[in-house]
């Protein structure tokens, strides 16, 4: 590997000042609080009452804490005979992981949910995203810090090896139907996120030149089922989001298989985030993922491939997105990304610059469109509109539904993914009211809209001009027993700017719902949203016909509460007969 270890002081010594003494702060805060406990109990709780963030938060924190003193023990090289308590916080954290029964995460381990128990079997290891975590973070600490390891607590390192060898390394060979492998043709997120794990723990923890081999090319062939799904347009139905977790690792996985060839569909791939950018830390969020963005991701990953495709606007998104938060690398991303930015000599020097904000963006495969009311900037009005159907990966029920942000921030909005539970994914996922038709920006003519990819939009059409971007289509597909819905969004530029939705249809009455963030003033055929007390947007409609009114929904969740408050707003809209039109405009 390129990466060198912890003795290499030349190298480490040299990191920008700025982020070693970021780290080392959050180092030497997470040593002043105890290190988590993984139980039993709190694993179990996903079979008994379908909480499954007790165990995984716990976990996380675990891993989380074991990057930063790894990280901080590599920057001070600390090592015996001096003191060394990031050195031995390290130690403390890989020996608790290697001693924890399972790494899976209790809603994947099929195998204990087939044997109807609620405890893990370490005889018998499910290779899911948490196993894959933590064999990547076991090959990075012993690959950076594995000379101070042999001096500090020899036969840690064997230790190590043993467990990514029973838990990831023979599971993978195995059993080669894994159902994240994609051989159906299913292939997501998992497929790229555990072959990283696996790819990296072969390369840096296997010795014998045969196995690492066969190994590799296990994951090549792997990772060709993820290859064959993306669409050509470069984008991910499972949003921006998970792009992180599945193209982005895939684009890691690249790096790291030298002789590995680029795919034509990568330049578009990587365009997938900055298309996506409402403004801010705002992306279009569909199905499962947070309105805002967090911006502990490896944006050097992505700088780094832009480069390779001389992509301005691939590197400029990313360099200022990273620079936004003031860190060159995030810990909580995982070690090895970590370690890699740290050591770019590029993604050290590079210099926020440039615009990726297109006047609009259609990506035909996931059919979604994002138009802008000016290129080149957030201001003003952005809209973005989707079809789709209803069996998409992490999908809510939202073929229709539709963003409008101003000034790059979503007024009009997705709730967005709710913490998981163990129905998350389940036969009742859908009775999460975030993932509901009702809590999306679509109409209900007499029936909501049905799971599956059977129920989708039909005859989709997009109308791209200097003045104007429309996205319409049928959502009858959408509903059952619905022979025709024509739905458009249009956004029209120039003096008077403006979003037009309209539903052509012959159900009446049809309610048309719209989930809106900030505060709500509804007047005789019109409402405002005011943020921070300033109103930003007014919808309108006729109100001969239609009757709206307002219901408020207080958020305890907390991964909403990040993204929206203590609240969100739905109006609907009750269209008795008529136009089933609304007009949204930016309060100037």
């Amino acid at each position: 590997m390129r990466l060198p270890d912890v003795r290499d002081r030349a190298v480490w010594d040299a990191v920008d000042g700025a982020e070693g003494a970021a780290i080392l702060a959050e180092a030497e805060a997470v040593l002043a609080r105890p290190a988590p406990v993984l139980t039993a109990t709190a694993w179990a709780r996903t079979f008994r009452d379908g909480v499954r963030t007790d165990y995984e938060d716990a976990a996380r924190e675990l891993r989380d804490r074991v990057t930063l003193l790894v990280l901080a023990a590599v920057l001070t090289g600390e090592v015996p005979p001096g003191p060394v308590p990031f050195l031995d916080g390290a130690i403390d954290g890989l020996v608790a992981l290697a001693e924890a029964t399972t790494w899976c995460w209790a809603p994947h381990d099929r195998h204990a949910a087939g044997r109807g128990e609620v405890l893990a079997d370490p005889d018998d290891p499910f290779l899911d995203l948490g196993a894959a975590e933590v064999a990547s973070l076991f090959a990075w600490a012993d690959h950076v810090l594995g000379p101070h390891l042999d001096i500090r607590a020899p036969g840690l390192r064997k230790r190590l090896r043993r467990e990514v060898e029973l838990r990831v390394l023979t599971p993978f060979e195995r059993v080669r139907d894994w159902h994240w492998l994609g051989l159906d043709g299913d292939a997501h997120n998992w497929n790229p996120w555990i072959h990283s794990a696996v790819l990296t723990a072969a390369l840096l923890l296997v010795a014998d030149d045969e196995r690492r081999r066969r190994l590799v090319r296990l994951v090549a062939e792997g990772l060709e089922h993820y290859v064959a799904v993306l669409p050509d347009d470069g984008g991910i139905d499972e949003g921006v989001a998970y792009w992180w977790h599945g193209a982005c690792r895939l684009l890691e996985c690249l790096d790291l298989l030298a002789d590995a060839g680029v795919r034509p569909v990568l330049p578009e791939l990587i365009r997938f985030p900055h298309r996506m950018h409402l403004g801010g830390d705002a992306y279009v969020n569909a199905g499962d993922a947070p309105a805002r963005l967090p911006l502990a991701q490896p944006w050097h990953v992505l700088y780094r491939w832009g480069e390779r495709f001389g992509d301005d606007e691939v590197r400029a998104h990313a360099v200022s997105r990273a620079r936004e938060g003031g860190r060159l690398v995030w810990p909580s991303a995982g070690l090895g990304r970590a370690l890699t930015g740290l050591l770019d000599e590029d993604w050290r020097k590079a210099e926020p610059g440039g615009t990726w904000l297109a006047r609009e963006e259609w990506l035909p495969r996931v059919q979604v469109l994002v138009a802008r009311e000016t290129a080149g900037t957030p201001r003003g009005l952005t809209v973005a509109a989707k079809a789709g159907h209803n069996g998409e990966r992490h999908n809510h029920l939202d073929v229709g539904s539709y963003w409008v942000a101003v000034d790059g921030v979503p007024v009009v909005v997705d709730v967005g993914q709710p913490t998981y539970t163990a129905d998350s994914f389940g036969p009742d996922r859908y009775r999460a009211w975030p993932l509901r038709g009702e809590w999306h920006n679509v109409p209900e003519p007499g029936v909501t809209q049905e799971p599956g990819e059977a129920f989708g939009a039909r005859d989709v059409r997009v109308d791209l001009t200097a003045s104007s971007a429309t996205l319409s289509a049928d959502l009858a597909g959408a509903y059952p027993g619905v022979p025709r819905w024509i739905r458009s969004v249009r956004l029209v530029r120039g003096p008077h700017a403006h979003v037009l939705v309209e539903d052509d249809d012959s159900v009446r009455p049809v309610r048309l719902r719209h989930v809106l963030a900030g505060d709500v003033e509804l007047r005789d055929g019109e409402a405002f949203v005011s943020l921070e007390g300033t109103r930003v947007l007014r919808l309108s409609w006729d109100p001969r016909h239609t009757t709206a009114e307002l219901e408020v929904r207080p958020l305890d969740d907390p991964l909403l509460r990040t993204s929206w408050g203590d609240h969100l707003t739905r109006l609907t809209l009750l269209v008795r007969e008529g136009p089933a039109r609304v007009r949204l405009e930016q309060v100037r």
